[in-house]
């Protein structure tokens, strides 16, 4: 237990953070975003707020191409790096994944001759600030192995 200068006893302010686990228990704030993606175009989503899940809605005309989402910038490139975990692809419209995940933005792009691929964002916001929030590296999420 913590003292001030006088010896008394100062108990633990609670406060939302990055680490509180009761900043996660509740209901998550909605957010929602949507847009089409061009060929080799990469879109930033930044939260308001940092999220509690994140999930990603795929639609339109697929073509040939892939819809990719990650966690940092793929630089949108033609070819993804073989055997870089460092994303999720979706190959079909209404293809759709959840991260359960504290993020303070999400990249989505489409490569391999994307013709018009749509997309839906819902994320449960916390109400965590972003400044919090640690930016995302390391194994399987901006390394190439």
């Amino acid at each position: 237990m913590a003292t001030d200068a006088n010896g008394n006893q100062i108990f633990g302010r609670y406060n939302v953070g990055v680490h509180n686990v009761g900043s996660y228990q509740v209901s998550g704030i909605p957010w929602l975003s949507g847009s089409v993606l061009l060929d080799l175009e990469e879109q930033k989503l930044e939260f308001p707020m940092v999220t509690k899940s994140i999930t990603i809605i795929a639609s339109g005309t697929f073509g040939t191409g892939h819809m990719i989402v990650s966690f940092v910038p793929t630089g949108s490139a033609a070819s993804p790096v073989p055997n870089a975990h460092r994303y999720m692809t979706m190959n079909s419209s209404e293809d759709a994944y959840t991260f359960n995940v504290k993020a303070k933005e999400i990249y989505v792009s489409a490569t391999g001759n994307a013709s018009g691929i749509g997309y839906e964002c819902v994320a449960e916001l916390t109400n965590i600030p972003t400044a919090s929030m640690y930016t995302h590296t390391g194994s399987g999420i901006s390394d190439s192995a």
